[in-house]
């Protein structure tokens, strides 16, 4: 199974037509957020349809810069990972959107119990299965994708306890752009690809039982 993710797509998806040939044999996409700029269903269904248009299945979820009625949308669509769980091809994945109280009072943040406990109702449905991938737009806190230009850390406290707790194989994140990274937390990769405008994006692979999670450029 080939997983291929990307996020703060921002309405920019030209890449996609750069990425055919890795999409080629591409099983899954899994956009980590910020499909819009402060946009609507009407906006995330042209990001949503352009990526069906390279990869029939697609797994979304909302990202801060996009306003909280996404995630009925994509719920209605089929596609929504926001606080759900389900098992594709063999790998179990969970998620949570939104990103933690930043100081812009964008349309979607959370508190870090509450990013807390909509990736544990995402995990609930999933528990027992491995490997795991979890998605989460807001970076862990304090790793190599969660810093500032200045250095500072601004990640969620709640996605790293988290992550400490149940150990997944992956997690994948965004939100910080300037932070387009990997880095460990225990056995868990941790991996924030930038914006998308910007080139970078995860490939996941699951062979003989195991994942490899890579962060690439265009």
């Amino acid at each position: 199974m080939k997983l291929v993710s990307f996020g703060d797509v921002h309405m920019a998806t030209g890449n996609l037509a750069r990425m055919e040939h890795e999409l080629r044999d591409t099983d899954l996409i899994v956009i980590s957020g910020d499909l819009t700029n402060f946009g609507g269903p009407t906006d995330a269904s042209k990001v949503l349809d352009a990526a069906r248009k390279a990869c029939p299945k697609v797994l979304a979820l909302p990202g801060n810069l996009d306003k909280r009625e996404i995630i009925p949308y994509l719920e209605r669509e089929g596609v929504a990972l926001h606080g759900q769980g389900m098992v594709i091809d063999g790998v179990a994945i969970f998620g949570c959107g939104g990103s933690n109280l930043t100081p812009f009072h964008t349309p979607f943040e959370l508190s870090e119990d509450e990013i807390y406990d909509t990736l544990q109702h995402g995990y609930q449905a999933i528990k027992d299965k491995r490997p795991l991938v979890m998605v989460c737009h807001t970076p862990p806190f304090q790793t190599k994708c969660d810093r500032l230009m200045n250095g500072t850390a601004v990640g969620s406290k709640a996605a790293r306890r988290f992550i400490e707790e149940v150990k997944p194989e992956v997690c994948i994140s965004g939100h910080i752009h300037e932070s387009a990274a990997v880095d460990q937390i225990g056995p868990t990769t941790v991996l924030n690809a930038g914006p998308f405008k910007g080139g970078g994006y995860i490939v996941v692979r699951y062979e003989d039982g195991k994942l490899d999670a890579r962060l690439e450029f265009l």
